[in-house]
């Protein structure tokens, strides 16, 4: 057997010294091992040399991207950029750029100058100064005139009214009263008009006029109204009845009773007739139902002469010869809101197309005020002294404008711009008061 102690003596003398650390006492010198810096270098360049289990598909990207700058033009963002300086660090550090190119990439390797051709192309995202633009066009208000230099777009010329009707229509014996509505316009474009005890109606593409009906010498039109869609025409009469009828056969549908006075105004809202009459009530008829009524609401104290339901069909306004006006809902029997600031009978109601809860009406001659209301908050906006008797109100689908009639004892038509209510045009030559109004199913 061999001597251990001669083994290891052995294995001493064979192998070389080498330096030994100063270690604390805790750490032995077998836990630490450096390698000579010279074989590190060389493993290093092995890796960068070889293709070592390189993949057909697989492509090896950098972790960090550094942009160089120096294509980028900084005048455009009022930037000083020295170009002696930038200049100064892309020549100090290109010996280290080529050094860092080379181990990565392989001796080969162009130069990025030869590869991107001129300096100015180095930059990937470089910002178009081709492209000029004013900057009137790039600031969000308007820039003062006295500026040089700047050229302002024309100022829009205001909107032209004309003066003048382009059609005139002869209507006979058109009661004089102010409490009935005798006029109105289909979604067809077809014009109803109630001339004593007829209806006629005016096509107004081929301006055909056809005689609808003629209820006799026992009774007169008080009111009449079309249904939002489709051919059906309501007629309300003195003898308090509710006629319906069908205006492209000229056929009568049906008649509704339960007024006891004439019925002098009406409104749709979808298959629901509401119905005003001198009996003070308002009665909800369903034409689909058998019943000439399906509910009354009681709540005026005089004639009710103006109605109108809400663009969402959900609130129903009532004006009356009391100098009230009622907002009702669709479940309710007595009125949900109550305004009486007016101080004349209210017959000029209008809806906003355009703000939901805006509503209008405009009272008599001892009044002549157009009342801003807002049913949603429950709120009276603001009020206009007209100068003379407010006779109907309708509001522009396509703009927020507002068209009133009056009477006493201008008898002129005036277009409002709302809110500021300032008047784009007054329209004369009625010599009598204009009681009736309608707007074309186009808004024009």
């Amino acid at each position: 057997m061999d001597d251990p102690t001669t083994v290891s003596n052995q294995r001493n003398q064979s192998a070389p010294e080498t330096p030994r650390l100063n270690l604390p006492a805790r750490m032995s010198d077998s836990s630490v091992y450096l390698e000579n810096l010279p074989s590190r270098t060389m493993h290093i360049n092995r890796l960068i040399n070889s293709n070592y289990n390189s993949s057909p598909s697989r492509t090896i990207y950098s972790d960090r991207f550094i942009p160089s700058r120096s294509g980028s033009n900084f005048a455009l963002f009022d930037i000083s950029n020295s170009p002696t300086s930038a200049e100064g660090k892309e020549d100090g550090s290109g010996t280290y750029n080529s050094l860092l190119r080379a181990a990565l990439f392989g001796p080969d390797t162009p130069d990025k100058k030869d590869s991107l051709g001129s300096p100015a192309c180095r930059n990937i995202f470089r910002y178009k100064t081709e492209t000029k633009r004013s900057l009137h066009s790039l600031s969000p208000f308007g820039l003062d005139e006295s500026v040089p230099g700047i050229i302002h777009s024309p100022v829009k010329a205001p909107r032209k009214v004309p003066r003048s009707p382009y059609k005139v229509l002869d209507a006979p014996a058109l009661q004089d009263d102010f409490y009935l509505n005798l006029v109105d316009w289909s979604s067809n474009n077809v014009l109803a008009v109630g001339l004593g005890n007829c209806v006629y109606l005016w096509n107004a593409f081929s301006s055909k006029v056809t005689k609808l009906c003629d209820l006799g010498i026992d009774d007169s039109v008080c009111s009449v109204g079309w249904a939002q869609r489709g051919t059906h025409l309501a007629v309300g009469t003195s003898n308090g009845k509710v006629q319906i009828w069908d205006a492209s056969r000229c056929r009568r549908i049906r008649t509704m009773e339960g007024h006891r006075l004439r019925v002098g105004a009406l409104a749709w809202s979808s298959s629901l007739l509401s119905s005003g009459s001198r009996d003070k009530s308002i009665l909800q008829r369903d034409i689909r139902a058998q019943d000439d009524f399906a509910s009354k609401l009681s709540g005026h104290k005089s004639e009710v002469c103006g109605l109108k339901w809400s663009y969402d069909n959900r609130e129903l306004a009532s004006g009356g010869n009391d100098n009230k006006l009622f907002v009702w809902n669709q479940h309710s029997t007595q009125p949900v809101l109550k305004y009486c600031d007016h101080t004349a009978a209210v017959k000029a109601i209008a809806w906003s197309p355009h703000l939901h809860g805006l509503l209008a009406s405009g009272g008599g001659t001892a009044d002549r005020c157009i009342r801003f209301w807002n049913t949603t908050t429950n709120a009276h906006l603001s009020c206009m002294d007209t100068g003379s008797q407010v006779c109907n109100l309708v509001w522009s689908k396509n703009v927020n404008e507002l068209v009133s009639t009056h009477g006493y004892s201008q008898n002129q038509i005036i277009v409002w711009r709302y809110p500021t209510m300032s008047k784009l045009a007054t329209l004369t030559g009625h010599t009598y008061r204009v009681l009736y109004l309608a707007i074309s199913p186009d808004g024009q």
